[in-house]
């Protein structure tokens, strides 16, 4: 049955509509804004998948350059690898979708979304959110959704910094937010975005904002549900038996509280490890004789798994209870507590900046390099070429948590992580025509234990002063946790790796001492309130400028200097109608100019030429022929020439490179000059005055009013 629904969103209309297209899946949607599409399917296998303890799903992105009417670049004319762009939207649909199936669901799922048309106004990763969700719920696949996703802009002061829902691309690149929040009726479930240093409450009204602007799109979604949905499939949870989890508790609290208590990640792990096999084996047995007692089968793996299970469980609600109860956590730090740090800089010789930051058990090597306009990242995308100037790539290499692995391209998580780094740091960076460079940051995780991605920020930016990049402000990042038990909540500042598995809610800040410029959330549970946003963020706040303080004793401010392996870079500003005296027929000028010199020269269509050399000398020779083929004669001024070519009449004198003038014989000298060679010979150094440029730019010259200037006078000295 086909339907279809629309509202208006951001003053604009938004369309959802089911039974035209790919109706063998499972569910599929087709949502519009504007005149972007994206078709969104959703199938998952009737039969579990064997030996699997996860939830088996996968989601997929697609851009086809054919949305917005393009063929793609290159020598290849099918699209290959994902972007990064689609992996990112990958994750935006993902982190929202996955907490809202059943536990322990273990069928194959898998959730499609492929842009259909893109107008270039309107973005395609919130729709393709909103539209999985519908998906889902129309389908016949076990979910508690649906979530609605929208992303939150702000507008200039001088429009009353306004909140903006769904902003078109034009409206966020004017905005200092790019906030996207995906919610349910209830609550709010994952939250990704960036700011240009903005305060914790701006942020939380930002995100209750979003809140109620997506409750009109839930409403939309219940209503193509209500017309078109399938009856769900009947699921039901397997019934854990109770009574091994009240004897794995008599046999194995006490000896795991004692082994939450030990500091070390690895002993820790270690110990609990043994605790869970010795439970196992002492369990195991018993159950296995209390069933045959009772004359029924039981599998001895199936028991043991039961048992390793009710372990597991034991221990998350151990940890959760002795923190809310008693406030200390696994490694006995208090909830506000923040691990040991040390920061080093300059520790890589040949690198432009770096910096080593540990943070606990976590520990990354970050690196800044500095190049030209020609290292840019030039991207083939739907919006058209674009062109990156900044950026920062993460890695995550399997000894960092002390296992051996396959090291293959860069993973989903890893091109998250690195995103997330480099949204912090990007609104701290010095505009372009201030700072003409291409800068590239890559951190290296050497430790992990808790949030590598914010020892990337916090290692970024150290590395990025390092370099002498004048960054606005110094940014910092802290991952936090939440565990709510009732009315009870503890906020957990720096979280462990093992308290981001056992907690309600991950999040992660940045930003300077001013404010904030990235936000990652992902919260497990239905209902924060305000005030629990508020101690989140504030305590967030108060644990990032205690990072500040501790990145400061390392370096405070950026180098004054760039390091001495960074290329220099200069600009110049010539008149646009003279970039083809610079380039010359076919290249030929510009490539001369390169050979001479040896340095790398880009040129805008704006008249901007940024010359880049490690040779101050080669630089300044490029930029004196630059200024010699570009530069305009100006009447009135006197310039020290060389004759070129002498005639009956007069000698030829180039005043600036490649411009030549003519002294007539009767300006060569206050008295009658009868021959040109009485007073010039080729190749001689003459000062001139020019007198006059007519309409066709011939340049007279005179060396006669030229008697007696000064040097200061000279207009092309050196």
């Amino acid at each position: 049955m086909y339907i279809k629904e629309s509202i208006q969103i951001g003053g604009r209309e938004l369309s959802i509509e089911t039974g035209k297209m790919a109706k063998q899946a499972d569910g599929s949607v087709v949502i519009r804004y504007g005149d972007t599409m994206v078709l969104v399917t959703a199938v998952a296998n009737k039969s579990e998948r064997a030996g699997v303890d996860f939830l088996p799903l996968t989601v997929e992105y697609v851009e086809k350059t054919a949305a917005a009417g393009k063929i793609p670049g290159g020598y290849f004319k099918r699209e290959g690898r994902p972007t990064e762009k689609e992996v990112l939207t990958c994750r935006l649909i993902d982190r929202p979708s996955r907490p809202l199936f059943p536990k322990l669901w273990r069928c194959e799922t898998q959730v499609i979304g492929m842009v259909l048309s893109y107008d270039k106004e309107n973005p395609s990763d919130i729709l393709a959110m909103t539209g999985a969700s519908c998906a889902l719920h129309v389908s016949d696949i076990p979910w508690a959704g649906p979530f609605a996703a929208v992303r939150v802009g702000r507008s200039s002061a001088a429009e009353g910094h306004k909140f903006i829902v769904n902003p078109t691309f034009a409206q966020s690149e004017a905005s200092d937010l790019d906030l996207v929040v995906a919610a349910t009726r209830d609550a709010i479930v994952m939250v990704e975005g960036g700011a240009a240093q903005l305060s914790e409450d701006i942020m939380i009204d930002a995100l209750l904002f979003a809140h109620q602007a997506a409750q009109p799109l839930l409403d939309l979604i219940e209503k193509i549900r209500a017309a078109a949905g399938k009856e769900k499939r009947v699921y039901t949870a397997p019934v854990k038996d109770q009574s091994i989890a009240q004897r794995v508790k008599e046999t194995a609290l006490e000896k795991l509280r004692a082994a939450m208590s030990i500091k070390g990640k690895h002993e820790r792990s270690e110990t609990l490890s043994q605790l869970s096999t010795e439970t196992v084996k002492i369990l195991s047995s018993e159950f296995i004789q209390a069933a045959a007692e009772q004359a029924a089968s039981a599998s001895p793996l199936l028991r043991d798994k039961e048992i390793s299970s009710a372990f597991g469980d034991l221990h998350k609600k151990a940890v959760r209870e002795m923190v809310v109860n008693e406030g200390v956590r696994i490694d006995g730090r208090k909830t506000t507590d923040i691990r040991a740090i040390s920061c080093e800089v300059g520790l890589i010789p040949r690198q432009h900046g770096s910096a080593l930051f540990t943070r606990g058990e976590t520990q990354a090597l970050v690196s800044t390099t500095l190049g030209t306009a020609q290292d840019v990242q030039r991207i083939d995308s739907l919006l058209g070429d674009v062109t990156k100037r900044f950026m920062l790539h993460y890695n995550f290499p399997p000894f960092s948590t002390g296992e051996a692995k396959m090291m293959r391209s860069a993973s989903r998580r890893e091109v998250g992580h690195g995103y997330l780094a480099e949204r912090s740091l990007a609104r701290v960076l010095p505009a372009y025509e201030d700072f003409p460079y291409t800068i590239r940051i890559v951190s290296e995780t050497l430790e992990s234990n808790g949030s590598s991605s914010m020892a990337a920020v916090c290692g970024g930016c150290l590395s990025l002063m390092d370099a002498g990049v004048p960054i606005l402000e110094p940014v910092a990042g802290i991952a936090m946790g939440l565990i709510k038990e009732g009315d009870k909540v503890a906020v957990l500042s720096d979280i462990l790796g093992d308290e981001d598995h056992l907690g309600d809610m991950d999040f992660k800040v940045t930003g300077t001492k001013h404010g904030i410029t990235a936000l990652q959330m992902d919260i497990k549970i239905q209902g924060l309130s305000r005030e629990i946003l508020q101690k989140a963020l504030h305590q967030a706040k108060d644990g990032r400028l205690h990072i500040l303080g501790k990145m400061a004793e390392a370096l405070g401010t950026p180098r004054e200097e760039l390091s001495k392996h960074a290329p220099r870079i200069f600009t110049l500003s010539i008149k646009p109608d003279r970039i083809r005296d610079v380039i010359g027929p076919g290249g030929k000028m510009i490539r001369a100019i390169i050979e001479q010199t040896g340095v790398a020269i880009d040129v805008e269509d704006d008249g901007t030429i940024s010359i880049a050399s490690s040779d101050d000398a080669s630089a300044k020779k490029a930029i004196d022929i630059i200024k010699g083929l570009t530069t305009e004669p100006e009447i009135g001024q006197f310039y020290m020439g060389t004759v070129r070519r002498i005639v009956d009449f007069g000698a030829f004198v180039e005043i600036l490179p490649g411009t030549d003038g003519l002294i007539h014989i009767s300006e060569l000298d206050a008295k009658r000059v009868n021959k040109v060679t009485d007073v010039l010979k080729e190749g001689d150094e003459v000062l001139v005055k020019v007198i006059s440029v007519d309409r066709q730019g011939k340049i007279r010259l005179s060396r006669k009013e030229a008697i007696g200037a000064t040097p200061e006078h000279i207009h092309n000295s050196k």
